[in-house]
């Protein structure tokens, strides 16, 4: 751990002045990189070494194996099991570098905990950065999830000061003493594209350059020490401008990747930068611009390795022709290569670790990657799979990461399971694809009555606009098979809220017109797959590559609302797709919805920024409370849940098609035909447990669409 503001010792000034530029543009407060190595007086010629490039990406705070909606281990997933990869590759290669490619800090209830419950003071960090500390990592990127508890808390938690007007490292209550220095982790946090709105500059360091000594094999077979600087450039999603604009807008803007990459490489290289590895938490597509220009990023700078993260996907990935990445033009995901460029990106949640293994050549003069002798790989905490009935198995949990985070996991526990209210009916994502609103409808009223509220307290001349709410099911088996919402019958908790409601976001409102509303939906129905009716073998409804969270389901009061989905014609995109049309009927209160009708939508913070509603909606409410705070107020103020009251209000079903063959649905392990019965879903039946399937742990139903 660190503290700013420490002075270099005189002898080490000069040297360090070789680098001074690595910190140009940035606020980082501090930079406790080693002094660059004086260069080798004759490296051989030939002499090469092995250099394995490690990464971690999008942890989302997930410090240990355990998943606080069940109250239940889950060895899968992990900080504490990550370690335990990052020590086992360190034992195979003498040359490593640790890189964290940000989504880190957000993402589990312990670290709502640590930033909204009982936020960390500054002179302490949260248990995630404390565990990175711990592991040695040489240099981290920040990710979008990096913002989403806001400005003053992540220039706290990273001690970066970002010479914003108002805006401080921590808060009066995190930061009583106003102190200029907080704990924070040695290494570097890095980003090239979010920039002051003020001053147009980088507001964290945007590239580093890291002088290591290593050991290489000259031409004779003997082992030698050389210098080697990488350097290291970290790109964040521009997203965050609308994600979390309430803490961003006027204070920061972005540019895109491609565009800062051109500007700080060839700094980079002039500054000495033998290697150039970019962190991207960034996605792989075609998309020249946005979150998702990875491939676009790979052909603009001259990277020698690239780290991605942001999608959640594996990269790369042998053997799979269901890859997302398959077909991508310049795309490798078996050799794992994006024009040529070794690439990785390892998943979630900490259920993989990337490994480049990239082989540095000396002519004599300078160090070149041998791309020929260069290799991605990933390296999963599942060292056995699930055969037989027998449960999988993974790497052990490493001891000393995991005790970091007992503390505080114990408190998250105690914290979650503090009673809320009561529930006659288990409230699931099981069927939420077959039109069940079981866990959807309870959040969708509750924000239904925030709003109502607001409007009748601020704006009462809205009053006779309907209020319409859209939510997602947020856990829909998008991240694995215990990835469901399931709230049982009996006590309601703040465990249940946080299960119902995954993510901090706020309350919004919007303004919109008929004609956005169907966009929306349009977009919304983008989760299911196009079913071909005259196709005899079996297709899938739900498209994987589609997270659930993006199906937005909207609701009125007194089932006012209703629209179908026609999911025999294309989805609806706003880029690749704008002229899909798959709402057929949308109606409310029994008359079809017209292009110039008004409406209030409550939704979150997050989907009030999406591209698809920019410049067509208005937002009306930015409220200071979460989503998940109104619900628990919500649900805190009814005396029971019924079924009747709140999982029956179906909003929305297919347009009926008769397909030749089968459509078929993955659920979870816990659902049954009789659970689908007691919703009110006639139309589906289970055909199976998954293991017949190659699905390991799920239960797989045939949708009827007739």
């Amino acid at each position: 751990m660190k503290v700013a503001g420490r002075v270099l010792a005189p002898t080490l000034i000069i040297s360090t002045l070789l680098l001074a530029l690595s910190a140009c543009g940035t606020n980082q407060d501090d930079d406790d990189d080693a002094p660059a190595p004086p260069p080798e007086a004759g490296v051989p010629s030939g002499t090469t070494l092995k250099l394995a490039l490690l990464e971690t990406s999008d942890l989302h705070a997930n410090v240990l194996g355990y998943d606080y909606y069940r109250l239940a281990e889950d060895p899968s997933i992990g900080t504490d099991r990550a370690a335990t990869l990052i020590k086992q590759v360190r034992g195979e290669f003498p040359n490593t570098l640790l890189f964290d490619n940000g989504d880190t800090i957000q993402g589990t209830v312990l670290s709502d905990y640590q930033a909204l419950v009982k936020p960390v003071q500054c002179g302490t960090l949260p248990v995630i950065y404390q565990q990175l500390e711990a592991l040695k990592v040489d240099a981290a990127a920040i990710g979008n999830h990096e913002f989403n508890y806001g400005l003053p808390y992540l220039s706290q938690v990273t001690n970066v000061d970002f010479r914003i007007d108002g805006i401080a490292k921590g808060t009066p209550g995190t930061n009583p003493q106003a102190q200029a220095d907080c704990a924070a982790p040695s290494f570097p946090f890095l980003s090239s594209n979010v920039l002051n709105a003020k001053t147009q500059e980088p507001i964290f360091q945007p590239w580093t350059i890291l002088p290591r000594t290593f050991t290489a094999t000259a031409t004779d077979g003997s082992s030698i020490s050389v210098n080697v600087n990488v350097g290291v450039i970290a790109f964040t999603p521009p997203s965050i401008m609308t994600a979390d604009k309430r803490f961003l807008d006027g204070h920061v803007t972005t540019t895109e990747y491609v565009a800062a990459a051109r500007k700080y490489v060839p700094q980079m290289l002039a500054q000495g930068a033998d290697v150039i590895v970019a962190l991207a938490h960034s996605g792989i597509t075609t998309a020249q611009t946005g979150d998702n220009a990875g491939l676009a990023l790979s052909s603009a700078a001259g990277f020698d390795a690239m780290l991605f993260g942001h999608q959640h996907q594996k990269f790369p990935d042998p053997g799979n022709s269901r890859s997302p990445f398959a077909g991508l033009p310049g795309v490798d995901p078996d050799a794992g290569t994006l024009n040529g460029v070794p690439a990785a990106m390892p998943g979630f949640f900490g259920s993989y670790l990337g490994v480049i293994e990239l082989t540095l050549a000396h002519d004599g003069t300078r160090w070149s990657v041998r791309k020929e002798d260069t290799r991605s790989s990933l390296r999963p905490t599942l060292t056995k799979a699930a055969a037989n009935g027998a449960p999988a198995e993974y790497v052990a949990s490493d001891s000393e990461i995991a005790a970091l985070a007992q503390g505080v996991h114990e408190e998250t526990i105690q914290y979650v399971q503090q009673p809320i209210g009561e529930t006659a009916f288990p409230l699931s994502s099981d069927f939420a694809a077959a039109g069940d609103v079981s866990s959807l409808q309870i959040v969708n009223m509750a924000q239904i009555d925030y709003v109502e509220r607001y409007i009748q307290d601020n704006n009462p001349e809205w009053g006779n606009l309907p209020v319409l709410s859209a939510a997602a099911p947020f856990r829909n088996g998008f991240y694995g098979v215990d990835d469901y919402i399931g709230v049982e019958t009996g006590q309601v908790s703040l465990r249940s809220a946080a299960d119902l409601y995954t993510y901090s976001n706020t309350v919004n409102a919007v303004r919109i017109d008929g004609k956005t509303l169907r966009l929306w939906l349009e977009n919304a129905a983008g989760w299911f797959n196009q079913i071909d009716a005259s196709e005899t073998a079996e297709q899938t409804l739900i498209n994987e590559s589609f997270p659930s969270y993006n199906f937005d389901v909207m609701q009125a009061r007194d089932g006012k609302l209703r629209y179908t989905i026609d999911i025999s014609v294309p989805a609806y995109h706003f880029r690749d797709n704008p002229t899909g049309r798959r709402i057929t009927t949308l109606e409310y209160d029994g008359v079809a919805v017209q292009d110039d009708d008004r409406f209030i939508v409550a939704t979150n913070s997050f989907r009030a920024g999406a591209p698809y509603l920019a410049g067509v909606s208005e937002v009306v409410l930015e409220a200071p409370d979460t989503n998940r705070d109104a619900l628990i107020k919500y649900v805190e103020a009814q005396p029971t849940l019924t079924l009747a009251g709140y999982g029956a209000d179906r909003s929305w079903s297919f347009a009926p098609i008769s397909p030749a063959g089968d459509v078929v649905f993955m659920s979870s392990a816990n659902a049954t035909d009789a659970r689908a019965q007691g919703y009110g879903i006639t139309n589906v039946s289970r055909v199976g447990t998954g293991e017949q399937f190659g699905r390991a742990g799920y239960s797989k139903f045939l949708l009827d669409l007739r």
